[in-house]
């Protein structure tokens, strides 16, 4: 993961899942979304479509679109949302491994050293607190 989002970055010259995905040609739409869902990747007809809650906080957009990034570039043609809805098959794979994407991209070639806990690490970053297991394998991979 670590080397795929090292690349990423290499080529597009940014961590910055917007910039990336408006340079793959993702289109990023904010949307009036129930309270509960936070965003969801779409790809329709090739195209791809990452929807993020207008109701959330800059940072907690900027994570949904890197967790989402990591659905349009790990699992192109995966409708999650549909898979979740019509079917048997265990999303958590597919989860855990968009989770894992977003926690490298926002913390790829950050300075990590000067903060005390994970937790401030999360914090500074925009993190959702539940990514930690995510941190200690960026840390350890």
């Amino acid at each position: 993961m670590k080397q795929q989002v090292k690349n990423i970055v290499q080529t597009y010259k940014t961590n910055c899942p917007f910039e990336v995905s408006k340079s793959k040609n993702i289109h990023v739409v904010f949307w009036n979304l129930h309270h509960e869902i936070w965003g969801f990747y779409k790809y329709e007809r090739r195209n791809r479509f990452i929807f993020i809650n207008n109701n959330l906080e800059i940072h907690q957009q900027r994570y949904v679109c890197a967790h989402e990034l990591g659905h349009a570039i790990l699992h192109t043609k995966v409708n999650t949302p549909f898979l979740r809805t019509n079917t048997l098959y265990s999303v958590d794979k597919i989860e855990r491994e968009a989770n894992e994407f977003a926690v490298n991209l926002l913390l790829f070639d950050k300075n990590l050293c000067d903060y005390q806990t994970n937790n401030d690490i999360l914090r500074e970053f925009g993190i959702p607190c539940e990514m930690e297991q995510f941190l200690k394998k960026f840390f350890y991979s």
